[in-house]
């Protein structure tokens, strides 16, 4: 594979907005589209690396090591061959790398660093941030092409948008000036509801044609599959989330070929 991967960070500083749901799902749904794909958790409690079915407490290598520098990243890399995903993987040991990366040199740029040597072997890269802006959030946003915000349809939803807006600023302006959002993604969402309907058309307004066109519905068998650590494609191909997050895959490939085509008609 001669194109670099896509690098995209999942964020959104708010908790329960389907973060973790989205960075697994599509992972999923873009390798079930044979694109070969990277999930990397970047989050401590470690819920990406078991909701795709490993177990973080018997993680024999993690994100932290590489971070650390103490493995090269290939080789703390795993493969899930029943969803074809390659998991770099995380659990507690990952909350001493921001205490121990305080002092380092280029502390916000690890994780970029560490994804060179790998990313020519991917389509995708997914980047599942903890829910905080942290020094590992920061790792990741450095690291991306791209920011992918899931955004809950509920009360308080648009709150602290702002502040993530405000730092994928900053870190375009200190860091890493290609970092742009590819996209709002509107989670849990009952097209019953006049909240949902009403915060829906308030994400429109605020960023346009940044919103996916694909909305992820609230679904009792994409809430049921974590538990059984796997994406909602293996637990329950045929309902609406699995169908919603295939249906993102699809729209977030058909909008990447678009650009490619129109860059090389810039260039030719």
């Amino acid at each position: 594979m001669t194109n670099q991967a896509r690098i995209i960070a999942v964020t959104n500083q708010k908790g329960g907005v389907g973060k973790t749901t989205t960075s697994v799902n599509l992972a999923a749904a873009l390798a079930y589209q044979k694109k070969k794909v990277l999930l990397i958790d970047a989050d401590p409690q470690g819920n990406a690396t078991t909701g795709i079915g490993l177990d973080r407490n018997e993680l024999e290598h993690s994100l932290y090591d590489v971070l650390m520098n103490r493995l090269a990243t290939s080789a703390a890399i795993q493969h899930c061959p029943e969803d074809d995903v390659d998991v770099l993987g995380a659990n507690g040991d990952l909350t001493a790398a921001e205490v121990e990366l305080v002092g380092a040199i280029a502390r916000e740029r690890r994780l970029a660093q560490a994804l060179e040597p790998v990313r020519e072997s991917y389509h995708y890269i997914l980047i599942d941030c903890p829910p905080s802006l942290n020094l590992l959030t920061l790792n990741g946003l450095v690291a991306a092409d791209a920011v992918l915000v899931p955004v809950q349809c509920e009360y308080y939803a648009l709150e602290g948008l702002s502040a993530l807006m405000q730092t994928i600023d900053d870190v375009q302006r200190s860091v890493n000036p290609a970092l742009h959002i590819d996209g709002m993604l509107r989670t849990m969402y009952d097209g019953r509801s006049n909240l949902a309907n009403d915060v829906s058309e308030q994400l429109s307004e605020h960023f346009g044609e940044r919103v996916y066109r694909t909305v992820i519905p609230r679904n009792v068998r994409l809430a049921e599959a974590p538990s059984h650590g796997m994406p909602i494609s293996r637990y329950d191909r045929t309902s609406r989330g699995a169908l919603a997050y295939l249906a993102l895959a699809g729209e977030i490939i058909r909008r990447d070929a678009k650009a490619k085509r129109l860059a090389n008609g810039r260039q030719s």
